[in-house]
Parts: C-alpha cells; sequence; structure tokens
C-alpha cells in the first residue's frame, strides 16, 4: 500500500511524454517532485502548468553527469532516455550514455539517500523475439551491434546495474519494462506508430506503413502505465521486478491506421516502405505477473485512448507552439516555486548537450 503523508519525489525525464503525466500525478497527491530532464526530447510546456506549484521544482540538467540533491529524497523514477528510434539512433552514443551513465548516476542518488528507485526499462530488451507473447523470464533476441542496439542494449545494461546494486549495496530498486505506451504529450515527430498515423491523418499526408503492416503492436494508454508504474514503486520490498507493463490486446499496424483514419476522416491513403533493420515483427506482453504482484490490468480501450490522443493533437496541429525561450539554453535551470524549509533542495550538475 502507498505510505501516507508527502513524499519527496525525483523523477528523471520529468518533462517528456511520460514524465510529466507522472509529474502531474504525484504533485496533485500532495507529493514534492523535483523534475530533472535536459529538454532532448522533453518539452518544458509539458511541465509549465506545474511550475508555480509550490511542491514542484523544475531542474535542466543531464543525468549522464552526477546528481548531487541536498535534503531528503524518498522515491526517484528514473525515465530519461529518448524512447523513439529517430531521437536514439539521432545521437546513439550519447543514448548509451544516457542509459548506463544516468542509471549509475541515479543509482548512486538512491544509495546515498536511502531512496527507492524505479527504472524504466522497455519491451525493447526483447528484441526481435522468438516467443510469443513475451514473459519476463524470455531473454530476449536482441541484434547488439544493429542501429537499435544503443537502446535495446542500454537498457539491459541498466537493469543489471539495476541488481547488482541491489545486491551489493542493498539498493531497493524496482523494474519496469513498459511496452508501447500512448497519449496526449506525445511529440509530433517521434516516429512512433500511433503519433505518426494521428499527425498524417490530421494532415491528410500518406499514412507511412513499413513492411505489409502485418507486424503487431499492443498499446498502452498513459493513465493505465502510470497506474501500474505507482503500484510497483509502493509494492513490498521483495517485488523488484522486471514486471512488464502494457497492454496485452495485439493488433496489426495496418488495423491501428485503419483506426485513426475512421476516427479522423482523414483522406490519407496508405503509403508501404520496407521494413527497418530489427524491426519486432510482433509484440505482446504477458501481463500475468504483473497482475498477480500488484493487482494492476489496463482499464482504457484503445479506441477511447485513440479519441483523446487525437483530440490532443488536432489542437498541436491547429495551433503549433514555439519552442519555449530556454529550452535552448546551456545554462542549469531550476524553476521552484515558494519552496518551503522541507524542500529546499538543490542540484549541482554540470550541464550535458543532450
Amino acid at each position: 500500500m502507498p505510505p501516507s503523508g508527502s513524499l519527496n519525489i525525483v523523477v528523471t525525464g520529468g518533462a517528456g511524454f511520460i514524465g510529466s503525466h507522472l509529474c502531474d500525478r504525484l504533485v496533485h497527491k500532495g507529493h514534492a517532485v523535483t523534475c530533472v530532464d535536459n529538454l532532448y526530447t522533453g518539452r518544458f510546456d509539458n511541465v509549465r502548468p506545474l511550475s508555480n506549484h509550490r511542491n514542484f521544482r523544475f531542474v535542466k540538467a543531464d543525468v549522464r553527469e552526477p546528481l548531487a540533491i541536498e535534503g531528503p529524497v524518498d522515491r526517484i523514477y528514473n525515465l530519461a532516455c529518448p524512447a523513439s528510434p529517430p531521437h536514439y539512433q539521432r545521437d546513439p552514443i550519447g543514448t548509451v550514455k544516457t542509459c548506463v551513465l544516468g542509471a549509475i548516476h541515479a543509482l548512486e542518488l538512491a544509495r546515498t539517500t536511502g531512496a527507492r528507485i524505479l527504472q524504466a526499462s522497455t519491451s525493447e530488451v526483447y528484441g526481435d523475439p522468438d516467443i510469443h507473447p513475451q514473459p519476463e523470464s524470455y531473454r530476449g533476441a536482441v541484434n547488439p551491434v544493429g542501429p537499435r542496439a544503443c537502446y535495446d542494449e542500454g537498457k539491459r545494461c541498466a537493469e543489471a546495474l539495476f541488481f547488482d546494486y541491489r545486491r551489493v549495496h542493498g539498493v531497493s530498486v524496482k523494474v519496469a519494462r513498459i511496452f508501447n505506451t500512448y497519449g496526449p504529450r506525445m511529440l509530433e515527430n517521434d516516429g512512433r506508430v500511433i503519433s505518426n498515423f494521428v499527425v498524417q491523418a490530421l494532415r491528410n499526408q500518406p499514412i507511412t506503413l513499413y513492411g505489409d503492416g502485418s507486424q503487431t503492436r499492443s498499446f498502452c494508454y498513459v493513465e493505465d502505465l502510470l497506474d501500474g508504474l505507482e503500484l510497483l514503486m509502493e509494492s513490498d520490498d521483495t517485488v523488484t521486478g522486471p514486471l512488464n507493463l502494457g497492454n496485452p490486446r495485439e493488433v496489426t499496424v495496418k488495423e491501428i491506421a485503419d483506426m485513426v483514419l475512421a476516427q479522423t476522416g482523414s483522406r490519407s491513403r496508405l503509403a508501404y516502405h520496407p521494413l527497418p533493420q530489427d524491426d519486432p515483427r510482433r509484440r505482446k506482453p504477458e501481463i500475468t505477473a504483473a497482475a498477480s504482484a500488484l493487482g494492476w490490468q489496463p482499464r482504457i480501450a484503445l479506441e477511447d485512448g485513440l479519441r483523446s490522443t487525437i483530440d490532443y493533437f488536432a489542437l498541436k496541429v491547429a495551433t503549433p507552439t514555439a519552442t519555449a525561450k530556454h529550452a535552448d539554453s546551456n545554462a542549469v535551470i531550476d524553476v521552484t516555486a515558494r519552496p518551503s524549509r522541507k524542500r529546499r533542495t538543490a542540484l549541482s550538475t554540470v550541464g550535458g548537450s543532450a
């Protein structure tokens, strides 16, 4: 059961798609949240509404550099990493450093503060799977030298680090393997199936399908995922994971395209392109372990989640916003509103370039 009272929580990658929704939820539950993000793929606009809240603090920093936070830290959610192929392949070496050094620095913060820490791992640790659906016991079929390896192997190494810190230092760790997640605040250009299709449909552009569209994915709405992350974080210390968090409803990529076209009323046509190297043919989580350990399962139907996502992108496409003025700044940004004495928390870091 979640503890009573306010917690001091650090969310790395907190201005990103999932991280910003998590910050919203935690602040509104009364927790004191420090959001750490370098704004490589995160956007300050995602957390701007929280910037005047007394329990919220934003710091622009890079997890590839040590995180030195003064004061108490009770929980750390480590979500810092670009998660879509166009973004993590743009700087593959930086992606590996974010996965590995970021994990080390977040774990060091947990070790020195006694905080519990959750790693946002990924279904990509399974690679292009030979077993379907994918249980946590499956060790994966990952190409360690392919163009996706910077992310896949980086996340696998991060998982190893988490369990080594538990064995060697007694750190309380949790590992969630997150499957395809969607919802408002996805980036328009992130190269993911749903965001690509929705934006293309709203603009009446060709819908990009790779291969013949028969490859499958399983899509979990962001609010369902947040339920799983919180339940895992606050579960008994013996529940470490890795636990799959995702929606087991499996659909083909072409079915998603058809659903988006139907909901948007778009005039877009389907455009077929070669399948990218190492792109998984099938993806479906086995969530029996999460259901048993956490009592968790997704509740939001794909059709309903798509409707909310389309509504969000309809506004973004119609009224694109300029990048926040400070998003390109190399300086560390600290936006804190009316901090209480309990939360005079300072973060020292060397700003990175990604």
